[in-house]
């Protein structure tokens, strides 16, 4: 098998993140992602066992993990779980399809947690959702600005995002699971198990942020050692967070009153328990969370880009620096999030990329079993791993394609652009011999 190329900058810092500055870059992504983006929208699916539903994300998330926890072990590299679709799957046109399809996820999640930014950031300044898109264009562009000046800067800013947010999401579980009200948890009040089932495809999106981590390879001093244990301790940190918190809210609110508050939710249920001071201390505190998920959102861009370009699947302008320092992967990824944000529904982008997402995980985790002797990762576990997904997929598509059409089409768009985007280049870069290092080995 061809040796895959790490794209290694001229310019890129030296190897100086900890476990855990890398863990609070995916703790960061996966929890202004989740709990202040999607109660509502996924209270309208499982109605109060959203609980069960972030429970069972989790699981298919921990599953996932281990695979890319394996992965990374024996393949630590700038370019992510990139370089694990490259391991399984070779530098043909299936990598460079599932690289552009994972470039689209990650310009979703990052519009996805800025528009949720410009929800919370409207109603605390100006109760106006004319407002929204603004604030969320500004998180954009602040955010990709701190990306251009190094990893180091985006951990120091997820350091503090990471303890205020979940210091204060502490706080808020412990007020709220003291005061609940067991009635609007009663099972008898839970929707089947299979719209629990079909709701897990959209909170599965609260954990996306995983993903994130193994692009911090090229920053850790042994990423052998330390990108597993940073993957598992996001994960945990994420789920106990997210399962109390929805206990918290649903044992607060009815799903009514949770799912006609929209991304605003949170502070909806704190209000109660918490009083006025307490609305506006989750407001601030998702203004937190969802700044810092759009900070890490932008963090994969440059390492996947740089290396897709060394081996020969993106163009090679996708790999340069614009100056010298800011690195056209991420400007590009900022733009696209930016016409997201503005001209796509909140709900309708959390699916989108998360039933992408899904499809992306299952093929990484399809190519790890191909090498597992490789990695040492047990083979029913990936197995069991691709199976939820694929269920959870499966799932979620059924219902979308009755109640979502426009979705589910919109995630076909999103996979058939890939492969032609894929297909042109390389005809293109053929033809005229550009080609990457890796794709002349």
């Amino acid at each position: 098998m061809q040796t895959p190329v790490v794209a290694e900058h001229p310019d890129s810092p030296a190897r100086t993140l900890s476990i855990r500055q890398a863990s609070f870059i995916g703790v960061g992504a996966m929890v202004g992602a989740g709990i202040f983006a999607l109660l509502g929208a996924a209270g309208e699916v499982a109605g109060s066992a959203v609980w069960i539903s972030f429970l069972l994300a989790g699981l298919v998330a921990a599953l996932q993990g281990y695979s890319f926890a394996k992965l990374g072990a024996r393949f630590p590299s700038a370019g992510g779980f990139l370089e694990y679709v490259v391991r399984g799957w070779g530098q043909g046109h299936f990598t460079g399809v599932i690289a552009w399809m994972l470039f689209a996820v990650n310009a979703i999640i990052t519009a996805m947690v800025a528009a949720s930014f410009g929800s919370y950031a409207s109603a605390a300044v100006a109760d106006n959702d004319d407002w929204v898109k603004p604030f969320a264009v500004l998180v954009i562009v602040v955010m990709a600005a701190l990306n251009i000046l190094g990893s180091q800067t985006v951990a120091r800013a997820q350091t503090v995002v990471v303890v205020v947010v979940v210091g204060i999401l502490t706080v808020f579980a412990v007020a709220t699971l003291s005061n609940l009200n067991p009635d609007l948890l009663a099972f008898s009040g839970y929707p089947s198990f299979g719209d629990i089932v079909s709701s897990v495809a959209l909170t599965f999106f609260a954990f996306l942020g995983f993903g994130v981590i193994t692009f911090t390879a090229k920053d850790l001093a042994d990423p052998e050692r330390e990108l597993p244990r940073a993957v598992y301790l996001a994960l945990a940190i994420a789920s106990i967070v997210y399962v109390a918190v929805a206990i918290g809210v649903f044992g607060t609110l009815t799903v009514k009153e949770v799912v006609d508050s929209g991304g605003t939710a949170l502070a909806v249920a704190a209000e109660p328990v918490l009083g006025s001071a307490g609305y506006w201390l989750m407001s601030v505190t998702a203004l937190f969370a969802t700044a810092g998920a759009t900070n890490s959102g932008l963090y994969p861009a440059a390492g996947l880009c740089e290396e897709m370009t060394a081996a020969g699947q993106f163009p090679p302008v996708m790999g340069r620096r614009v100056g010298g320092k800011a690195p056209v992967g991420i400007l590009v990824t900022a733009v696209a999030a930016i016409v997201l944000a503005v001209f796509f529904d909140l709900n309708a982008i959390a699916s989108i990329g998360s039933a992408v997402a899904l499809i992306v995980f299952t093929l990484v985790t399809a190519g790890h079993f191909r090498i597992r002797h490789e990695t040492g990762a047990q083979a029913w576990l990936l197995i069991v791993a691709d199976l939820c997904t694929v269920v959870v997929l499966a799932s979620f598509t059924v219902t979308t394609l009755v109640n979502e059409p426009g979705t589910l089409v919109a995630m076909v768009v999103i996979v058939v652009l890939s492969v032609v985007i894929d297909l042109s280049w390389k005809n293109r870069r053929d033809r005229t011999g550009q080609s990457g290092h890796a794709a002349r080995m």
